[in-house]
């Protein structure tokens, strides 16, 4: 078996440069995290979360899955949901898409892929929930679309989810964000999705559309 030799070798450098700017960093980090976001994003490995909002180790908790689902059954997601919420108390949570996603665009397609076909069953879902939008649109068109729609359909599943009702009606101060990435030229957009504390729902969440 290889060992990967090579990313041992990339681990020490990085670790090295680390320390050569901050040579108390990892002491630091070691004590505690108290990270203020947490990022659900994609796990396609063009997206990652720290580099692209600039952030440092310890400064953001991260969940990820294919094409950045909410899910009320998957126990992983909420289960990072509510440590992030309850325990780390962070402010602020991002839901984070990015454009040219597979898992969306395999959702696009009328072909079997296998087993993940159930989990893109909740982006078909997204389809299903918004017809018109979609009519006369090319395929990069509709593929963008419903990229931008299952962010902000899965923005309304995070705050219809009991962990960020019951913050809410505790007084928390904690945001829901709505975010796409470009991959081609490596901006973030704000789908003006936002979600806080002054604004708990009744009932369930209407995801924005637009």
């Amino acid at each position: 078996m290889q060992p990967l030799q090579h990313l041992f070798d990339n681990n020490k450098a990085w670790a090295a440069s680390i320390k050569e700017k901050e040579p108390d960093f990892f002491r630091r980090l070691s004590r505690h995290q108290a990270p203020k976001y947490l990022w659900i994003g994609c796990s396609d490995s063009r997206v990652p979360a720290n580099q692209i909002i600039g952030l440092q180790p310890g400064e953001v908790f991260v969940h990820r899955n294919i094409a950045n689902l909410v899910v009320h059954t998957d126990l992983n997601c909420l289960s990072v949901l509510q440590y992030a919420v309850e325990v780390l108390k962070v402010r602020h949570i991002i839901l984070c898409g990015h454009y040219g996603c597979g898992g969306v665009q395999a959702a696009l397609e009328n072909h079997e892929h296998g087993l993940i076909d159930n989990w893109l069953r909740h982006i078909k879902d997204v389809i299903r929930f918004n017809p018109s939008q979609f009519e006369g649109l090319g395929h990069k068109e509709k593929l963008d679309l419903l990229c931008e729609l299952n962010v902000k359909e899965q923005v309304t599943n995070i705050c219809n989810t009991t962990i960020v009702q019951n913050a809410w009606k505790q007084g928390r101060e904690l945001s829901v964000h709505g975010w796409i990435y470009s991959i081609e030229d490596g901006i973030l957009r704000d789908l003006s999705a936002c979600l806080a504390t002054a604004e708990v729902p009744t009932k369930d969440v209407i995801a924005p559309t637009g």
